[in-house]
């Protein structure tokens, strides 16, 4: 039975009625690559990232076969896109009981195939359990394709499968790339291109730090990946692509797919959404001239750990980002004309350029060279740091990290590490890795999907995650690293802690400024199991609102929340309960006074929106 397909040009007809209203607010009118980077802000909020292990249950919302042979409202059995015969009866089936390790034939079972593969990514989290490429597949299949990419097969075939699939060597048109890659069916071959679409929005900013293709031998390096954070992959790889994307257009398997991954994740696959996204960001043509340099780079704050640049930009219509070299290296990029370069050693003098980038990724000549010495010594932590660990009742895990370290922190090179016991020895799993930027004086959270404190809200959480990091039960010892450097550190290393950290809230004491690789529980205050007050806030007692010297209290509060500080600017004050309902409203609600009245809420906990920020409060 053939799938029903939705012709690409009616694409804006169903994308608003599947999307929630507004999940997309923002992005109408943009192209290119400033389209891909605010659908990538978009679908990477308050992700919710499961553990691999569990997407095997998750298989029965979003990948039962509903489409081809199977009645579409009773069937248990897995749309496996390796194995699916579109046009008659497949050679073989599976259910969820059917997954298996390894296979030596074809239809023996089943197991979890990541569409773009691990190595990519180095097996760590989220990207490991990510449900848009994570799909079951025939489990020799799985084995065969192994790490080679998605292809063309040319002349030379290797292996042809049940449903005329294959391996063989590449033909992809102006790839140097020859080795080994799959081909799908033409039936999955849009379905294929869109989740590594979506994988190039999602992990934009974490692109470059993954395996990718370095150039050093391109005709034997699989990875159609190219290192940069915008175009992604390689460009004629990027054509095969969107040549799939358009020959093959989006099913109505796809949109329940994406609607049922929503549900989980709560994110989507724009591209499923919006399909005509995905030309109006990789169509531009870019020109052959290289952009205008920047100028007057200036350092415009300086200190112990960091220094601050600011330039002004290059008059070039086309730059969509800068390179900062230190001391001739390249260390970072950024999209605006201003950046903190961290992680320097305090009394050293380095020298710094940049250069302006165009959407063809050709660089401008330098900046002027800017020389900037740190002091030995100042205020600010030199690092991030964990300033509250919760091991509560069952999956009650949560930890918050704080920035005060002066300036603005980008998290692609940070990760949360777990120690866990083996059968003869301690070993660290793939970590999860923290994404997006971090303000100063800001703090965020990390919690497990399954948690249920009564004082802190799913949808409150940064970072929502059952990766092994967010299991710990007061048992392991847990790594906050920047790279592969220790930062800070709950508990010790290769040691049983319990019950130091066994159901127990610690909470970093207001003294304590800096991380440190080396545990300390003096520098900690404990509290009962599940105790939770004012997470995701500077202080353990008060909520200090940050950038705006603003304080509220009491908390818990009987009658009225006052405000102290400038609070004039801010444009609203919302009261909600746990579930996101809407309680009470003011517009300008510090214009002439400086409290909000809660006096008719019944007792239990709450959230106090200013704005885009909320802070929990108790009433009592």
């Amino acid at each position: 039975m053939k799938k029903i397909l939705f012709p690409i040009f009616l694409a804006s007809s169903y994308f608003a009625a599947q999307a929630p209203a507004g999940y997309y607010d923002g992005a109408a009118g943009l192209t290119g690559y400033t389209l891909k980077s605010k659908l990538h802000d978009i679908i990477s909020v308050r992700n919710i990232n499961r553990h691999y292990g569990d997407l095997t249950n998750y298989y029965n919302q979003t990948d039962l076969d509903r489409y081809y042979d199977h009645d579409a409202s009773n069937t248990t059995k897995l749309l496996d896109i390796y194995s699916e015969i579109p046009t008659g009866p497949d050679a073989y089936e599976y259910t969820t009981a059917d997954i298996i390790g390894s296979a030596n034939a074809e239809g023996l079972g089943w197991n979890r195939e990541h569409m773009m593969p691990q190595s990519t990514f180095y097996s760590n989290y989220p990207m490991y359990s990510d449900l848009f490429y994570v799909v079951p597949t025939d489990a020799k299949i799985n084995q065969l394709r192994s790490n080679y990419p998605y292809g063309i097969v040319g002349s030379t075939i290797y292996y042809t499968f049940t449903n005329s699939s294959r391996i063989g060597n590449s033909a992809i048109p102006g790839m140097p790339y020859a080795g080994r890659v799959y081909e799908p069916i033409n039936e999955f071959k849009g379905d294929v291109a869109r989740s590594l679409l979506y994988f190039a929005v999602r992990y934009e900013g974490k692109l470059g730090t993954f395996n990718f293709n370095n150039n050093t031998n391109p005709a034997s390096d699989t990875n159609p990946l190219d290192g940069t954070e915008e175009r992604a992959y390689d460009p004629d790889y990027m054509t095969m692509l969107l040549q799939w994307h358009q020959q093959d257009p989006v099913s109505q398997r796809e949109i329940d797919r994406n609607n049922a991954v929503y549900n989980l994740q709560k994110n989507r696959n724009p591209f499923i959404d919006n399909p005509t996204w995905a030309n109006a960001i990789w169509g531009q043509i870019p020109d052959t001239t290289a952009p205008q340099a920047p100028s007057n780079l200036t350092v415009t704050q300086n200190s112990a750990y960091f220094t601050t640049l600011s330039w002004i930009p290059s008059t070039s219509a086309d730059v969509i980002g800068y390179k900062i070299y230190q001391n001739g290296t390249l260390v970072a990029s950024t999209k605006t004309p201003n950046i903190s370069i961290d992680h320097l050693t305090p009394s050293t003098t380095y020298n710094f350029t940049v250069k302006a980038y165009d959407n063809g990724y050709l660089l401008s000549p330098e900046s002027n060279t800017v020389s900037a010495a740190t002091l030995s010594t100042d205020v600010y932590a030199k690092d991030l740091f964990i300033s509250k660990y919760l091991e509560g009742s069952a999956n009650n895990k949560a930890l918050e990290i704080t920035n005060k370290t002066g300036h603005a922190v980008n998290l692609s090179n940070y990760r949360l590490s777990i120690q866990l016991m083996g059968e003869t020895n301690y070993y660290f799993p793939a970590p999860y890795e923290l994404e997006g930027i971090v303000q100063n004086n800001e703090t965020f959270v990390i919690l497990n999907p399954n948690s249920n404190f009564t004082c802190y809200a799913i949808n409150q959480a940064r970072f929502v995650t059952a990766a092994p990091q967010m299991t710990y039960s007061g048992d392991q010892y847990l790594e906050l690293r920047y790279k592969n450097m220790s930062v800070d550190a709950i508990g010790v290393s290769n040691a049983n802690n319990f019950p130091v950290l066994g159901n127990v809230s610690l909470y970093r004491k207001p003294t304590v400024s800096q991380p440190t690789s080396t545990f300390n529980i003096n520098e900690w205050d404990s509290y009962a199991a599940n105790y939770c007050q004012n997470l995701g806030t500077l202080y353990s007692e008060d909520a200090i609102l940050s950038g705006n010297n603003l304080k509220m209290y009491p908390n818990p509060v009987q009658d009225n929340i006052f405000i102290t500080g400038k609070a004039e600017h801010i444009k609203s004050a919302q009261v909600l309960d746990f579930s996101g309902r809407l309680i009470y409203q003011e517009t300008l609600p510090f214009k002439n006074k400086k409290k909000i009245p809660v006096h008719n809420l019944p007792a239990g906990s709450y959230l106090l929106k200013l704005d885009k920020r909320s802070y929990p409060f108790i009433k009592k």
